[in-house]
């Protein structure tokens, strides 16, 4: 059952990472962010096939949650219409497609020289308690922490100002 799950949450990240790209569906920018939260949500998925449920819930509140949201923000904030369709030359799309296919020989013969995987066994250790723990009990992080948050709050502050069209 999990192989049929890894099969299924491997091909949904593909499609909609595909789609993110070259979406046949709306030429707007906003669709394409639209599916990138689908690709992100499936690659949690995959997290959570490999019991990393902390990467899981990592990747959906954080990067489906905030960063997408500051994506749709940057997007609306450009006004950025939908965009006219581009003919494409022949030449560019060959040269793309082959640095593609060069880039995806040199990442297949490194890692089949690397020996990856070869032996491992994979260890299982620690859980989302352990790591809360670690982080915020000691007190060592707790610093940082209200510094990252107190950094992106005012980072939010200035983006809306930003985006007024005119300050009183």
């Amino acid at each position: 059952m999990q192989d049929i799950l890894f099969y299924i949450f491997a091909a949904l990240t593909l499609f909609f990472g595909f789609l993110v790209v070259a979406n046949p569906f709306s030429r707007n920018p906003v669709t394409s962010a639209m599916f990138l939260v689908l690709t992100i949500a499936s690659l949690a998925g995959l997290f959570v096939l490999l019991n990393a449920f902390f990467l899981a819930a990592v990747q959906i509140l954080v990067y489906a949650g905030a960063v997408m949201v500051l994506f749709l923000f940057v997007i609306m904030l450009m006004d950025i219409k939908e965009e006219e369709r581009r003919r494409f030359k022949k030449f560019g799309v060959a040269m793309g497609l082959a640095a593609v296919a060069g880039l995806f020989g040199i990442v297949a013969k490194t890692i089949t020289e690397s020996g990856v995987g070869a032996g491992l066994k994979p260890a299982f250790e620690g859980d989302t308690k352990t790591l809360g723990t670690a982080l915020f009990s000691s007190g060592q992080f707790l610093l940082p922490f209200e510094i990252v948050s107190i950094l992106l709050l005012v980072a939010m502050v200035g983006v809306i100002l930003l985006s007024k069209k005119d300050l009183k």
